[in-house]
């Protein structure tokens, strides 16, 4: 195989073709970076958190597929993973996942002692949400709360400190998470129920429909009184009320529970996160 080849099999191990992850990672991240800043964050800070969510991204997807290797291949969209279907051996993908982690690591080791302590817990959360798909009931919370970890390391980052908004953000965040994880999962829900794996899908049961709007409703609610905490201004609701306009419309998708419009209500939460992202920059750029 040569390396034109390769690298091919590590985009695709990494998901690098397949940005949606990236970009649900990015938003919350960039959510924390921007208010922590003030909406002036420096140029270095904003290419340190935005390169460190695509490296930590991309080794959270391989750790992921290493601990699902063995479930996969009896998925249909799985099953021809890299690792699965033995293109990568399991060795070689923890070695590149550990390359990732490292580069990730060296890119904040500028920032002061409070990041690079945050930065400990960041990595344990992303290489343990894989093991909570056996035993946890709802796997999505702990994967939003390791996509929302972002947030306390860019206040920590800027300001030195970690204040109660950036923890009330992302509680927010794990309740949206919740609720895009949730839409993901009722895709895969007879595959899960096969294979024994635990998802918020499952756990909601009939009511999947009806948890998925109330973890929006949640998010956008709590995202809401942050702002009134930090006395942002009305670009900041407006934002909300287009992410609201955009949770009404992944209702729509969703509540037939076809598989098909479930997968694209998941693929839409970019601009879920976009629209929150684009009321915090045009709030500060209003001032």
């Amino acid at each position: 195989m040569n390396i034109t080849e390769r690298l091919s099999l590590y985009i695709r191990l990494t998901r690098l073709h397949r940005p949606i992850g990236i970009l649900l990672l990015l938003w919350p991240t960039l959510w924390g970076v921007w208010i922590a800043g003030n909406g002036h964050p420096p140029l270095h800070i904003v290419a340190i958190f935005v390169l460190g969510t695509i490296l930590m991204r991309s080794a959270g997807c391989i750790i992921n597929d290493y601990a699902d290797r063995n479930f996969d291949r009896h998925v249909k969209r799985t099953q021809d993973r890299p690792i699965t279907n033995g293109q990568i051996a399991p060795h070689e993908a923890l070695w590149l996942a550990a390359g990732l982690v490292l580069s990730a690591f060296l890119l904040i080791l500028p920032l002061n002692t409070l990041t690079l302590l945050l930065s400990v817990p960041a990595v344990l959360l992303a290489a343990s949400y894989p093991l909570t798909k056996r035993f946890f009931a709802i796997p999505q919370a702990y994967l939003g709360i390791a996509f929302g970890f972002g947030i306390p390391m860019a206040f920590a980052a800027q300001t030195g400190s970690v204040p109660n908004v950036a923890w009330w953000l992302l509680l927010a965040n794990v309740f949206w998470t919740i609720a895009y994880d949730t839409e993901y999962a009722m895709v895969d829900r007879d595959d899960d129920i096969h294979l024994g794996i635990h998802s918020s899908a499952l756990f909601f049961g009939k009511h999947d429909v009806l948890a998925v709007i109330a973890c929006y409703v949640a998010a956008i609610g709590i995202i809401a009184g942050a702002g009134s905490t930090l006395g942002l201004g009305m670009f900041y609701y407006f934002g909300l009320l287009v992410a609201a306009g955009i949770a009404i419309y992944h209702f729509t998708l969703i509540r037939l529970r076809k598989r098909e419009d479930c997968f694209k209500a998941f693929l839409h939460n970019s601009w879920f996160g976009a629209a929150v992202f684009a009321g915090i920059v045009l709030n500060y750029w209003k001032l």
